[in-house]
């Protein structure tokens, strides 16, 4: 019978711990959770009141914020330009109707947002594309970016940075470097945007470019696209040292196109089995060198397509881009429209739940980024409801950069409970710090039932995620057990507090 009673009591410790760690899986207490804000081609804001536009954002962030987001990837730089006050780029004509005309009155559009995302407890990253110039031919330059134009090289229709002068790589890190002295930004973001996208019978002319540095830095004429790939690494090594050497903190990310390279056209057959255009021929962006020499903190392709696809399979592509992370944080660029098509296996449904059970169960993925937040705060198809409701149910801390700091906060103290307005309330104070990363700039506030183990492994006990040292407790949750970590600025935890017993 004793023995009975202790097999039992083993397999009962063993069931425990699975259904703790599917529910760790299922309500991760780690994940990305971005959406993108972009500005390129918006010409609503030139007919607004500055108070009309921040209205417009903070109803998007409250939006978000419902929907779990943590992260918001804010488009700053969309043609040399800047939705900030610059003395390096003009105003953005898509802010004002005309590049380098200050909005009247004048604000700063990038302050305004950082502001009001950290208020919701988001970090706020700045977005920036890196060559392009203009959008089309027809365009009005500023004086601020005539001064460039013998870098500038015309493609199609529209104007960029010549990637293979050097000088380019110097605006940008420039530029780069601008922002994240003066501004409190949690990142740097680049898109898919590096060499133009190809167009069919015309050919991008870098000519003088390379005449003047390619060969001098010893490449032939055969070489032409190995030439512009190491044009592409020297802008992001530099982009990346500038940043983490002004504040270390700050993480630099790329959400590139999402084809690395095609395995029709890779000799060793390594590429994804896919047929489309490609980061590494294409677009000379070799997302995998910079995974492998760690200056980009995390990626982010752009998974835009359908389970099924026949050229591009997003199934096929999340395991490929798991399987070729180099130890950099991998988050999934998804595209908020596609998640309605029909599902492969009962077209009574849409692809929503299997997108979603592929990104969470895959190794190595920690987050997603939702293209475009002005989709998403429509609610399409209820997805913000999904999202509120299911899968981003709880907060989530921002995963973890190791390779950037392990350092993390000391622990909370002074912890009290006190009455206020008939609200009870847990109130602590932070421990001092000399540097930056052992500074607390938020907690975690987790919650349990009286007589509930302490297990701070799950997303699910996760009540609040925020600035504050006042936490108020609902009515409902006031028979309850709290415990409360100090968080740093890349959300690294400290210990837990001794529990907070409430209602025993």
């Amino acid at each position: 019978m004793n023995r009975f009673l202790l097999h039992l009591f083993i397999i009962s410790l063993f069931v425990v711990e699975i259904l703790q760690s599917v529910q760790a899986e299922n309500f991760p207490k780690r994940e990305f959770r971005g959406v993108w804000i972009p500005t390129v081609g918006n010409t609503r804001f030139q007919h607004m009141t500055p108070q009309a536009i921040q209205q417009e954002w903070s109803a998007m962030l409250d939006t978000f914020q419902r929907a779990g987001i943590n992260a918001v990837m804010f488009q700053v730089r969309p043609e040399a330009d800047a939705f900030y006050p610059s003395k390096i780029e003009p105003w953005s004509r898509f802010l004002t109707g005309e590049q380098g005309k200050a909005p009247n009155p004048v604000w700063d559009p990038l302050a305004f947002m950082i502001k009001a995302c950290h208020e919701r407890n988001m970090q706020l990253h700045a977005w920036l594309n890196p060559y392009r110039v203009t959008l089309n031919d027809k365009e009005k330059l500023s004086k601020m970016n005539k001064k460039h134009h013998r870098i500038f090289i015309k493609y199609g229709k529209q104007l960029y940075f010549d990637p293979g002068n050097p000088e380019s790589w110097k605006i940008v890190t420039k530029v780069v470097a601008d922002i994240v002295t003066r501004y409190d930004v949690d990142g740097i973001h680049f898109d898919d945007y590096f060499y133009p996208y190809p167009i069919r019978g015309e050919r991008f002319n870098d000519n003088a470019s390379f005449r003047k540095w390619g060969k001098k830095e010893g490449f032939t004429k055969n070489e032409r696209d190995m030439w512009r790939r190491n044009n592409v690494d020297e802008l992001i090594k530099e982009v990346s040292e500038t940043v983490h050497r002004i504040k270390p903190w700050v993480v630099f990310g790329v959400s590139p196109f999402g084809i690395f390279r095609n395995a029709s056209d890779t000799p060793d057959g390594s590429g994804s089995n896919t047929h489309g255009l490609s980061n590494y021929s294409d677009l000379n962006a070799n997302v995998l060198l910079w995974e492998k020499y760690h200056w980009i903190d995390y990626v982010a392709p752009q998974l835009y397509w359908t389970i099924g696809n026949p050229a591009a399979d997003y199934a096929t592509l999340i395991r490929w881009w798991s399987q070729n992370t180099y130890g950099t944080n991998l988050y999934i660029g998804q595209s908020i429209m596609t998640f309605q098509a029909k599902d492969l296996k009962d077209n009574t449904k849409t692809q929503f739940a299997a997108k979603m059970r592929l990104e969470r169960e895959t190794p190595n993925i920690q987050g997603n980024i939702w293209w475009s937040g002005y989709q998403l705060a429509q609610n399409p198809f209820g997805a913000v409801d999904t999202l509120a409701t299911h899968y981003q149910r709880y907060p989530a801390l921002i995963p973890l950069y190791p390779s950037l700091s392990r350092e993390a906060p000391q622990p909370i103290h002074d912890v009290r409970v006190t009455l206020e307005n008939c609200h009870l309330q847990i109130r602590w104070t932070p421990v001092p710090a000399k540097d930056e990363m052992g500074k607390s700039s938020s907690f975690c506030i987790y919650r349990f039932g009286l007589n509930e183990p302490i297990d701070l492994r799950s997303g699910s006990h996760i009540v609040s995620i925020q600035r504050d040292t006042i936490y108020t407790i609902p009515n409902a949750q006031q028979r309850s057990k709290y415990v409360i970590t100090a968080l740093n600025r890349l959300d690294n935890e400290s210990d837990p507090s001794t529990p907070i017993l409430i209602g025993e």
